[in-house]
């Protein structure tokens, strides 16, 4: 019986231990900076939705709205938002979020 090869208890609490107390130390960070990452995502979807309002003003010689680059295949939704769930909009040819 003193040959066989395996864990102890005493080893696997220690690896729990030591699991737990990594997820102690990851979980906060990733939650901190999940409102930094919709930031992000936020401000590249204006980037270019505002890239696309630029290439119809090209095109069709005139300010755009979100519905006419919608209708000529310019941007996807008639309405598009965030990933943070705010609404974009078009005020004077320049692209914003709204409040």
């Amino acid at each position: 019986m003193n040959n066989e090869k395996g864990f102890t208890l005493i080893e696997m609490l220690i690896v729990l231990f030591v699991i737990s107390i990594l997820l102690l130390i990851t979980i906060p960070n990733v939650t901190k900076h999940h409102a930094n990452i919709q930031e992000k995502g936020c401000d590249g979807l204006v980037n270019m939705i505002q890239g696309q309002a630029e290439a119809f003003r090209m095109n069709e010689d005139k300010e755009p709205t979100l519905a006419e680059m919608q209708t000529e295949d310019y941007i996807k939704e008639s309405a598009p938002k965030c990933p943070n769930g705010k609404a974009i909009t078009i005020t004077n040819g320049v692209v914003g979020i709204a409040p």
